[in-house]
């Protein structure tokens, strides 16, 4: 590359659009641009799953629990983030967490790095659904009809994040294929 030069293009509230020498990509403007995703398993064996629209897409979309590491709590850990998005989006409080892997979206577009993480031992404290506007809806499925499951529900018109796929293998095993304990 060339000198590195980077120019901003444009900045909002959470994104920054940036051009480095030839490149144009987008920044988050929050916690070092991170976020988790949480892997949870009921003590029943089902997985959690969020629906909710997407602006950017406008759509519906099946995703596993997330959310911005540093939005509104400045000193987030990622197991923080991930305890807070999980109690607030699905009522369910993990007795461990654990951060698996951490690694880009989408590393062509953004900066954006998310942490799979695996939340253990749930407690179920509330109903979940999101703070302010988000208008979650929390599905619990069985872990055996989970993929079955989700292409269901793209055949019905949703959006399916694909590390969902990711996630279900982790639930079982950490990321170098060991057995998870």
């Amino acid at each position: 590359m060339g000198k590195n030069l980077k120019q901003t293009l444009y900045e909002g509230d959470w994104l920054r659009l940036v051009r480095i020498d030839h490149w144009e990509s987008c920044e988050r403007t929050h916690g070092q641009g991170m976020a988790v995703i949480v892997i949870a398993v009921t003590p029943d064996d089902e997985v959690l799953f969020v629906e909710q629209f997407r602006v950017p897409l406008g759509s519906r979309t099946i995703e596993m629990p997330a959310g911005l590491v540093g939005d509104d709590h400045a000193q987030d850990t990622l197991a923080d983030a991930a305890r807070r998005e999980l109690i607030e989006e699905t009522g369910w409080s993990p007795g461990r967490v654990d951060v698996l892997l951490v690694g880009p979206t989408s590393s062509g577009m953004s900066n954006e790095r998310i942490a799979f993480v695996r939340a253990r031992d749930l407690t179920k404290v509330g109903e979940g659904g999101g703070v302010d506007n988000e208008d979650i809806t929390v599905h619990t499925v069985p872990r055996s009809d989970a993929p079955r499951w989700l292409m269901q529900k793209h055949a019905e018109g949703f959006e399916l994040d694909l590390k969902l796929w990711a996630g279900l293998w982790m639930i079982d095993r950490n990321p170098d294929g060991s057995p998870a304990t």
